[in-house]
């Protein structure tokens, strides 16, 4: 299988911050790659190189073979991008936005309206198609503005926090969508604060912090890692919670703790269970709440980076705001 995008020990700094450092990304064709990390990891600017909307200042990129740098122009036009906020012009109706990007992206004309009305209508959009976006919804802009992303059916996708602002029923949609997108062909790089979405969708994951990567695999790669269960207990407060901790690090892992939750990921879990229970009622530490599950996407993330991710992302430095070819 080829790679669809491709990039190597790509580098950039905005003064004395470095936002990536010999970051390598691969993205083979028809896949789905999660890029994870927390706020500021540097995961937008990665994506801002790979749009041609900033230069690297090291290493290389390619999108379907062409270089991001020296071939920019044959990059944008093979390329969807949807940013973490909607880039639509409010002043048009959902209608006149996506028939002046098919014209931007040079779709035949006569074949404008009718993907238009397409799009307007899977993305729930139709009964709103002639009103001024600037009277839709929070969540009716960011559909919108996947629904122009798609117009003239790039071949690869990326999306930068793509489900910000939608409900759970619209979140669950645009899953259907990148699906089918990619079982015709689509290629899509994902970044997402939300870990269930990159479990559900992403064939791969990348997760990098402080513009490195230091992880990389499927999910169930990523989670096996971890052991094969976590327990979880909650205490009566944070002091006795910090005793459990001191408690649990005599065991198998390396407990950690979440206000009144102490965690620990183990691969002998009934054993250590009943071990764990002992050593805690021994100082006198009773929990007033046990968990014990399999290992999820958001405990690798808190294991890689030290930090929960958050369900709203603040930008990297600049933000998203363009489409296609300029």
């Amino acid at each position: 299988m080829s790679d669809a995008v491709l990039a190597e020990g790509l580098t950039k700094r905005y003064g004395s911050v470095v936002a990536l450092d010999g970051v390598d990304l691969r993205v083979p064709t028809a896949t789905v790659l999660g890029l994870l990390g927390p706020n500021g990891a540097g995961k937008t600017t990665a994506v801002r190189i790979l749009t041609t909307i900033i230069r690297p200042d090291g290493g290389s990129a390619q999108v379907l073979g062409y270089d991001v740098v020296r071939e920019a122009d044959a990059v944008r036009y093979r390329i969807g991008l949807a940013g973490q906020y909607a880039a639509v012009d409010p002043n048009l109706t959902g209608r006149e936005n996506l028939r002046l990007i098919g014209r931007l992206t040079q779709l035949p004309r006569r074949r404008i309206p009718a993907r238009a009305d397409e799009l307007l209508e899977r993305f729930g959009l139709a009964d709103a198609a002639g009103r001024l976006v600037r009277t839709y919804s929070g969540g009716m802009r960011r559909r919108l503005d996947l629904a122009a992303a798609l117009v003239h059916r790039p071949p690869v996708l990326f999306l930068d926090e793509p489900t910000t602002g939608l409900d759970p029923q619209g979140r669950l949609d645009l899953w259907d969508v990148i699906r089918g997108l990619v079982a015709d062909g689509t290629t899509v790089l994902l970044t997402t604060q939300y870990l269930e979405e990159a479990d559900r969708l992403a064939h791969r994951i990348v997760v990098i912090d402080q513009g490195r990567v230091i992880a990389e695999g499927t999910p169930a790669e990523l989670k096996a890692r971890l052991g094969s269960t976590v327990i979880e207990l909650g205490l009566a407060d944070e002091t006795a919670a910090l005793r459990a901790r001191a408690v649990l690090a005599r065991f198998d892992g390396v407990p950690e703790i979440d206000g009144r939750t102490v965690r620990l990921s183990i691969h002998d879990g009934p054993r250590v269970l009943v071990d764990a229970l002992r050593a805690l009622d021994a100082e006198d530490l009773i929990p007033v709440s046990l968990t014990v599950r399999e290992p999820s996407l958001d405990d690798a993330f808190l294991t890689l980076t030290g930090k929960r991710a958050e369900s709203v992302s603040v930008p990297d430095k600049e933000t998203v705001s363009a489409r296609g070819p300029s």
